[in-house]
């Protein structure tokens, strides 16, 4: 699967912007709100940050044979099968699979 460079409202946002350029009806920002914005844009991307780097730890009782499947596949691609786990959970909680 190929990861896209601009989230779909990213995409959204530059169509706006370009239009309104495009029909005369773009008004700059004024520096105080830019100011603010990028403060807030700061904090932001601080608790985002905070929030994808900070683990919990979780206890899963797994069936033997699937665990053993598991390693096997961790050993072909050269990770620790926690890791691989953990990559597997992570796609479906962003619903990548």
């Amino acid at each position: 699967m190929k990861k896209e460079l601009y989230t779909k409202e990213e995409l959204a946002f530059f169509d706006e912007l370009e239009n309104k350029i495009d029909t005369g009806n773009y008004e700059p920002i004024k520096i105080e709100e830019l100011a603010k914005k990028r403060i807030e844009t700061k904090k932001i991307a601080e608790n985002t940050i905070r929030k994808r780097t900070k683990k919990k730890t979780v206890n899963i009782r797994l069936y033997e044979d699937d665990l053993e499947k598991i390693k096997a596949i961790s050993l072909e691609k050269g990770i620790p099968y926690q890791t691989l786990i953990n990559s597997a959970i992570h796609k479906l909680a962003t619903k990548e699979i």
